[in-house]
């Protein structure tokens, strides 16, 4: 970004860096305080007497209460502001998370799961709009992807050290643990926003300074570019969610590893997984770079990321679980990459002043998908159903995205 535009933002590179370390770090507490329930299933069936229905109904709860709370979760980031909505939501999430400590019952668990959704749905119109309001075009995609991958850090983070974590202290102390630490990210955020200063102007009114004028929610109802989103991640955050809640359980059922022995597989799954969040990002700012337009340069790597996905049915004809992990690893790269493109797409095609709107009706639509997907896997599977329908939806959900998005926005464009 050239010096005028940093000017024009109020903020110098190295605070728009420092924003975008927090904002990763925030991304790592995000889904390590959702994905933990995943690795520390064995420990909590055991503990607290769950079958693999009450399993699948607790993780659809989450989805249910983050699909909710996305209705309002745009608006609000848009009303507000990056400034303060960052801290709010970080906050918020973060004592939800210390919450599952001091839950003893399935009901009590679920209540806490509902907090968690409710305020962790904050998170991602809040990391997109933020990025957006910040970066040219040609970064953006770069920084949403270094963005996105930090849940696969949290998703790399929480198998390797969680269990191991709990065996020794507790799972409840896990919960207080990583509560305990978003609760300091909201200091760092606090001190580090009082440093910032914007300079009014064009630029920096959608940064705060001035409130930004909304949208009327009709225009937003009414436009294909919305629509082409949220269709779009119906028919891939399914498969990211069903996989978030139930790779654990897909090593420990089909593969018989133990809770501490599936941690260094999922690591590698998650770490190829972020890696397609990056390189997602990368491809598509340079093919732009190249002399691509923003239409060919975002849907052919969209297309590339959905071929990844297409072979993840295999895992279910092999016996060895290095070529599961390689698999799913892959897989999940073409998923992340995927994502970054979607979120990519919606800051290249919408307006400022109502990127959270839509990535929030995006996500809403996502969530509510996935919380059908997960209810579903919890009956399903416990009642010997298996993974294959899961899987088969997955390998094909990412080309019926692309088309998707084809019939509704053939040709892309930046928004003025």
């Amino acid at each position: 970004m050239s010096d005028t535009a940093d000017r024009n933002q109020g903020l110098s590179t190295a605070a728009r860096t420092a924003v975008l370390v927090l904002l990763f770090m925030a991304g790592i507490l995000n889904y390590i305080d959702r994905s933990m329930i995943s690795v520390l299933k064995p420990m909590l069936q055991a503990d607290l007497g769950w079958s693999d229905d009450d399993y699948g109904r607790v993780t659809g709860v989450f989805q249910f209460a983050a699909a909710m709370t996305y209705i309002v979760a745009g608006p609000i980031v848009d009303w507000i502001g990056w400034r303060w909505s960052n801290p709010l939501a970080v906050g918020a999430w973060s004592l939800a998370a210390m919450s599952h400590a001091f839950a003893a019952t399935m009901g009590q668990f679920t209540i806490a799961r509902i907090a968690l959704g409710s305020t962790e749905a904050f998170g991602t119109p809040l990391g997109v709009k933020t990025v957006a309001l910040f970066f040219s075009l040609r970064q953006r995609s770069f920084a949403l992807g270094l963005q996105n991958a930090s849940g696969n850090v949290g998703a790399i983070v929480t198998p390797l050290i969680v269990p191991g974590l709990a065996v020794a202290i507790g799972w409840q102390a896990c919960f207080i643990l990583v509560g305990v630490i978003g609760l300091i990210w909201v200091f760092a955020w606090l001190i580090l926003a009082a440093r910032i200063r914007p300079i009014p102007s064009a630029e920096a009114t959608s940064a705060d300074t001035i409130p930004p004028a909304r949208a009327p929610l009709s225009d937003v109802l009414t436009d294909r570019r919305t629509w082409a989103i949220a269709g779009a991640k119906v028919l891939s955050d399914v498969n990211w969610w069903f996989l978030l809640f139930w790779l654990p359980d897909i090593f420990n059922r089909q593969f018989h590893l133990a809770m501490r022995d599936f941690g260094v597989p999922l690591a590698i799954i998650f770490a190829m997984a972020g890696t397609g969040s990056l390189a997602g990002g990368f491809i598509s700012g340079q093919l732009i770079a190249r002399g691509f337009s923003l239409n060919a340069a975002r849907k052919l790597t969209l297309l590339g990321c959905a071929c990844l996905m297409a072979p993840i049915p295999l895992v279910l004809i092999t016996e060895n679980y290095w070529i599961a992990v390689m698999i799913f690893g892959t897989a999940l790269a073409g998923h992340q990459g995927f994502s970054v493109n979607i979120f990519t797409l919606t800051t290249d095609m919408i307006p400022n002043t109502r990127v959270g709107t839509v990535i929030s009706i995006g996500a809403l639509c996502g969530n509510l998908a996935g919380m059908t997907v997960l209810f579903l896997a919890g009956s399903w599977i416990g009642q010997g159903y298996g993974y294959a329908p899961f899987l088969f939806m997955a390998a094909t959900g990412y080309f019926l995205a692309l088309t998707w998005i084809q019939l509704l926005v053939p040709r892309a464009v930046e928004h003025t």
